[in-house]
């Protein structure tokens, strides 16, 4: 086993300690449980040389919202639903019961 020096903020240090009190084990215990569990859910794999590429383009079913001619209006309109929306609630009294 090797040992290791690691530093944690403060509020970190108190909450770890508390978790480790709960459970009635040692801190050292619960950081080995801790790194064991990331370690088990991160994948696994050769790092070095590996080469990140851009993901391949999903189709996710959705058209085009600048292929109607009419979008700008849309958008516009949509904005000035909400705003009059906005206008409304700001208007009516919502404190009295």
């Amino acid at each position: 086993m090797k040992r290791t020096q690691i530093q944690l903020p403060d509020s970190l240090h108190r909450e770890a300690t508390r978790v480790a009190e709960d459970k009635e084990i040692s801190l050292a215990e619960l950081v080995r449980r801790g790194l064991e569990y990331m370690i088990a859910v991160s994948p696994a794999g050769d790092r070095e040389g590996a080469v990140w590429r851009m993901p391949e383009p999903v189709d996710l079913g959705s058209t085009d919202p600048f292929a109607a001619e009419s979008w700008r209006s849309d958008l516009h309109m949509t904005d000035k639903l909400a705003a009059e929306e906005r206008e409304d609630y700001d208007t009516k009294d919502h404190d009295r019961p």
